[in-house]
């Protein structure tokens, strides 16, 4: 991008400018959904700025009333105005918080749902640049900034506006002059806020990303805690932990050091306001020229003025954390999403093939299948069997598209009928059983339906039996045990014969299994393998494994050469 004229905004992840338009063209298209309670906030901010400028009203009439320089009005009124208007302030402060608890909440998760679909439902390949920890930085900090932002601060913008505009104006329709001086603060707060905002701009970013690298080590550290203990390397993350914090903290000094340097200036720049007021208006009133009330509301208004000011420079950063925030969710929008629509469902066998097939990760990595062709016809057993790195989760990832082949396809269909070549809209004719403890916490029942939402008990206990897990019922809850983050309270071998089961539930013509027994002892594994073969011989199957069990059952087997 090279034209001057353009204004960008720093991206610390991939080193990418966005454009200053295109984050507010982005909030302008979120701000639609969020609306109803921005334009709330906005009238109780007005309605409440009308009542300060009231209240000021009220008070200089009291005090000129009591001093006798008023006679239009009764003492008791202006005391029942001032009443009336102090108990609207009360109740205006109470919708606000209201609508903050209520719909405020509401806004925000309804961000955080609409983002957590999006990424569930992005490319495998693209989201696996960012890490974990990062995401959920970015689905709870920066949601609520931008929602703030959204629903807050813009309507809090404009009330501060129009309490400048309207103390403004009565103070002018009181003293022009004093108006006038008292503004000449403006310039100076343009000025400095626009050194501030480019300074302040790469801090905000610098301390930003460094929180997501504090909460990537936690996370990442808390998943793995069970080989961190056993390495030995507790003291190792905790220093690690350590470093990024003291990183953090140096930002944040930075970043308070020179919000603390801009803000003396300007607050030097308010209290000379508010001196130069206070000495105009008693000499004023020593000259007989405005009256005690007037005073008051000299002090008042100017206050009224110059407190927008203060607030306005408060909103800078809030700007700049929003303008933030913003890039970091529009980097999680960019992601590309799956393409879903029209499901290839196929109700018959399926078989597979692959044909012509190239693939490596990377121009510079090697080529795991080079021109590779292969059959896995429908109904049929196939194992397949490699070395480490000879490429069998990956063939897994090409079946499933979550990688595309670097040439060639791979084609699923019916025998004698119409093939489609693989994609996410192919997905829903695989069920899958990865390596490791793949449960998510929450009951069995809860785990095991989310192959089968509509199964029954039946289902499940079949389901069940067949992957020899029929210890579950012998707990004390049942299908209604309640496991752990990665199936914490059962053993491996129990979580992956539970996940075998959440798999074979799948009404999906073709089975995928890797290395699903690998946690399995040789007696449990036999009565499996011998379930499936025998139980879903319908299905196209396909073994990824080491153990020579599955051999006795396959139709074919192939193996890969690292």
């Amino acid at each position: 991008m090279t034209d001057k004229n353009k204004r960008y905004t720093y991206s610390a992840i991939g080193k990418r400018e966005i454009p200053y338009g295109q984050l507010l063209q982005w909030l302008w298209n979120t701000w639609k959904g969020y609306r109803a309670q921005a334009f709330l906030n906005t009238i109780v901010g007005i309605v409440m700025v009308l009542t300060d400028l009231l209240f000021v009203y009220a008070t200089k009439l009291s005090i000129d009333i009591a001093t006798g320089s008023e006679n239009r009005f009764s003492l008791s009124q202006t005391i029942g105005l001032l009443i009336s208007v102090i108990l609207l302030q009360l109740l205006l402060r109470i919708a606000s918080r209201w609508i903050r608890a209520t719909l405020g909440v509401k806004a925000q998760n309804r961000m955080q749902r609409f983002l957590f679909a999006k990424l569930l439902n992005s490319q495998w390949k693209p989201l696996r640049k960012f890490h974990s920890g990062d995401l959920l930085n970015r689905m709870e900090r920066d949601v609520t900034d931008v929602v703030g932002f959204l629903t807050e601060s813009i309507p809090s913008f404009i009330s501060t506006c129009l309490q400048f505009l309207g103390a403004f104006l009565f103070l002018f329709i009181m003293d022009r002059t004093l108006a006038c001086i008292v503004v000449l603060v403006i310039p100076f707060f343009i000025l400095s806020s626009k050194l501030y905002v480019r300074k302040m701009r790469r801090l905000t970013h610098d301390v930003r990303e460094s929180e997501s690298r504090i909460q990537s080590i936690i996370q990442e550290s808390l998943q793995h805690v069970l080989i961190i203990k056993t390495l030995e390397r507790t003291d190792t993350l905790v220093e690690k932990l350590g470093d990024r914090q003291k990183q953090l903290r140096k930002e944040v000094i930075t970043k308070t050091k020179y919000a603390t340097v801009s803000s003396g200036l300007m607050n030097f720049g308010f209290a000379a306001g508010y001196l130069f007021t206070f000495i105009w208006g008693v000499t004023s009133l020593q000259q007989g020229v405005i009256s005690y009330g007037a005073l008051i509301a000299f002090i008042q208004l100017v206050g009224q003025i110059q407190g927008p000011v203060r607030t306005l420079t408060k909103f800078i950063p809030v700007f700049i954390g929003a303008f933030t925030a913003t890039e970091r969710l529009i980097q999680l929008s960019d992601i590309p999403a799956e393409d879903l629509k029209n499901m290839h469902r196929i109700s018959a066998k399926a078989g597979l093939r692959l044909c012509n097939l190239s693939f490596s990760y990377s121009g510079k990595s090697r080529c795991l299948f080079d021109h590779f062709d292969y059959e896995f016809p429908a109904g049929s057993v196939t194992a397949i069997l490699g070395e480490t790195g000879s490429g069998k989760t990956t063939l897994i990832r090409l079946l499933l598209a979550l990688e595309k082949p670097t040439s060639g396809t791979v084609l699923i269909g019916e025998n004698g009928k119409q093939s489609y070549p693989v994609s996410p809209a192919t997905r829903c004719n695989f069920s899958y059983v990865p390596q490791g403890n793949t449960l998510l916490s929450g009951t069995i029942r809860q785990n095991l339906l989310l192959s089968a939402p509509n199964a029954t008990d039946e289902q499940l206990r079949d389901a069940l039996h067949d992957a020899a897990a029929t210890f579950v019922f012998e707990l004390p809850d049942g299908l209604d045990t309640v496991c752990g983050e990665m199936g914490y309270g059962l053993s491996e071998g129990q979580a992956q014969r539970i996940a075998i089961a959440r798999a074979l539930l799948r009404p999906a013509p073709i089975l995928l299994l890797d290395e699903a027994t690998s946690s399995l002892d040789t007696q449990t594994e036999k009565c499996v393998i011998r379930n499936i073969i025998k139980r879903y011989s319908g299905r196209t199957i396909l073994f990824i494994t080491h153990r020579p069990e599955v051999l006795k059952y396959a139709t074919q087997q192939r193996v890969l050469r690292s």
